[in-house]
């Protein structure tokens, strides 16, 4: 059989999609699967912050298409671009197991490996996500923190030539990890001090609701422990509506038959800010979402949106 799989044409879009592709063809003798590169808004626009030209759905849209016009028999995408909501006709058909879930903190090379405390006054950290510079901002108020586009190279690169002055970066340990770059990591944040993105470090494999073939196949890479984090994660960001003009983050994690979600919702400026963590069986995790989503909105987190949606008119 032959599978055709949606992918950004990214270093690390590619190196997670063909990850994809040799574990279904180990687990399935006699698949093929072949590669189908396709270019996103996201991919396309480089010079502006995502929060000002789309937010979440500009790294899946292109590749949803191509499902529903069967150009791809499946996609696969960093969980932590998907929207909430899903396109009709398109499910989530594979959730496998996460990697880490945290964000790194990465020094130029060859400089002291100063924490983010240890930063000098009005030091300048790169980062175009608004939920990190929101948290920065709230450990941190006097930081200068300027906006960082491009590929996981070109990040680095800004950072060690110094541009815009760049004291540190914020990436995810996941991606640099997966890329071979592990030793660029200064130090993994925690995530009571930097909560990750929804998703973050997941994979989401999107397929057809019509296709009884694919679903099969995409089952022996389907990790429930991972799907069930996600899903609360997932129940929560829909909840609060929240996109990448938002600074918004939730993570959970799976404990035996428990899970625990911890999420926030911020002010870009780093104050204020309303978090909270709550548990629930496992098979309550959508129902946990919504719930701290809702206790979020009701102690603060509303107030903080119709501010944003004031300002951003």
């Amino acid at each position: 059989m032959n599978l055709k799989i949606g992918t950004r044409g990214s270093q690390l879009a590619l190196w997670q999609t063909n990850h994809v592709k040799a574990q279904l063809e180990a687990a399935h003798p006699g698949l093929s699967c072949e590669i189908v590169v396709i270019k996103t808004r996201g991919d396309a626009i480089q010079d502006r912050p995502l929060a000002e030209v789309g937010g979440k759905g500009l790294f899946v849209k292109e590749l949803e298409e191509a499902l529903l016009d069967r150009r791809a028999d499946f996609a696969v995408h960093s969980m932590k671009d998907m929207p909430s909501l899903l396109p009709d006709g398109l499910i989530l058909g594979c959730v496998p197991e996460r990697v880490d879930p945290r964000d790194a903190w990465v020094r130029p090379k060859g400089a002291p490996p100063l924490t983010l405390d240890e930063l000098p006054d009005g030091a300048t950290v790169g980062t175009s996500s608004l939920r990190r510079a929101a948290q920065l901002l709230a450990r941190r108020p006097d930081l200068r923190i300027v906006p960082l586009r491009g590929n996981v190279d070109t990040r680095l690169r800004k950072l060690d030539e110094g541009v815009d002055g760049l004291a540190a970066i914020v990436l995810a340990c996941a991606g640099l990890t997966r890329l071979g770059l592990v030793d660029r990591i200064t130090a993994a944040l925690p995530v009571d001090l930097m909560l990750p993105a929804v998703g973050q470090g997941a994979l989401a494999i999107e397929s057809r609701v019509d296709d009884p073939l694919v679903g099969p196949i995409l089952a022996a890479l389907h990790n429930a422990g991972t799907a069930a984090a996600t899903r609360a994660e997932r129940a929560f960001l829909a909840e609060i509506e929240g996109s990448c003009k938002v600074p918004v983050a939730g993570h959970a994690i799976l404990d035996g038959d428990e899970v625990t979600l911890t999420a926030l919702v911020a002010h870009p400026s780093g104050s204020p800010v309303v978090s909270a963590t709550a548990s629930a069986p496992r098979e309550e995790a959508a129902a946990l979402g919504v719930e701290v989503a809702r206790y979020i909105l009701e102690s603060g987190g509303r107030e903080i949106l119709a501010d944003l949606t004031a300002e951003l008119g």
